[in-house]
């Protein structure tokens, strides 16, 4: 591999600010991610996590500041060549479309095919094999508004597997996954984060899984940077409370020794 490339950040983050209604949304956010890294973004609600993912992703336009993703500014991209380097798995919500769960897959691999062909042998292959990943094969044929909201967000992760991209976003992927189903989950994004190489930016409101499963994990805070580090230093009680303005009772896991949270207990 070339050795300038792989001092290339993945995705690059200069001086990012977006405002939407008159409201300062990101004010001067800078963040680079190194290829095959995983890395947690965490902050309270209205941190601007999701529009951060947004922006890198072009659904959010009118921001200023620089992002380039392999070192070439997302606005050189097409959107077609966009889609084959950056995934997205968005959180669950509205209607969704009238498609099977294999249909909903196989439309990712729309940067791959030119504007009117239809899926060759090669995207159907992915396709089954993105399903075969997350585990479900057994749903490929259920519509998707038969399915659970968890069960959707297996598709939605298939779907972003199979358009094959090398840096993968996800926006709150397990809130609505069971215990079973949030730990399947996991898995497969450590699979393809630790096997295959595939660059994970995941927000998400579970620390105990942040501090878990990611390298590094990056903190937002009223749309500024609060906190860029490895788990062990941000499981520090200081750092825990410039973040989210509250205390937390922490222990070791057992298995890791990795300082994770306890749920509070009892109370007025």
């Amino acid at each position: 591999m070339d050795a300038n490339r792989t001092l290339t950040p993945v995705l690059d983050l200069r001086h990012l600010r977006l405002e939407l209604g008159g409201r300062s949304i990101l004010d001067d956010v800078s963040l680079a991610v190194r290829e095959g890294e995983h890395l947690a973004i965490v902050g309270p609600n209205g941190a601007g996590k999701t529009c951060l993912l947004k922006c890198v992703n072009r659904i959010l336009r009118g921001w200023r500041g620089m992002i380039s993703v392999n070192g070439v500014s997302i606005a050189a991209y097409s959107q077609r060549e966009l889609g084959r380097l950056v995934a997205y798995v968005p959180q669950v919500g509205g209607r969704p479309a009238p498609f099977t769960a294999r249909e909903t897959v196989l439309m990712a691999r729309y940067p791959h095919l030119t504007p009117f062909s239809s899926p060759g042998l090669r995207d159907q292959r992915y396709a089954e094999d993105a399903l075969a990943l997350t585990g479900i094969g057994a749903l490929a044929d259920r519509i998707m508004d038969t399915l659970s909201g968890g069960e959707r967000q297996k598709v939605f992760l298939a779907a972003a597997l199979a358009q094959d991209a090398r840096l993968l976003l996800l926006d709150e992927p397990a809130t609505f996954l069971d215990p079973r189903h949030r730990d399947d989950f996991r898995r497969v994004l450590r699979t393809v984060n630790r096997r295959k190489g595939v660059t994970v930016i995941e927000v998400t409101h579970d620390l105990n899984c942040a501090v878990l499963d990611a390298d590094r994990i990056f903190a937002l805070k009223d749309g500024r940077a609060a906190f860029c580090g490895p788990p062990a230093q941000f499981m520090v009680r200081e750092v825990l409370h410039r973040v989210f303005d509250r205390t937390f009772l922490t222990v070791n896991h057992p298995t890791t020794g990795q300082p994770v949270i306890l749920p509070e207990v009892g109370g007025p």
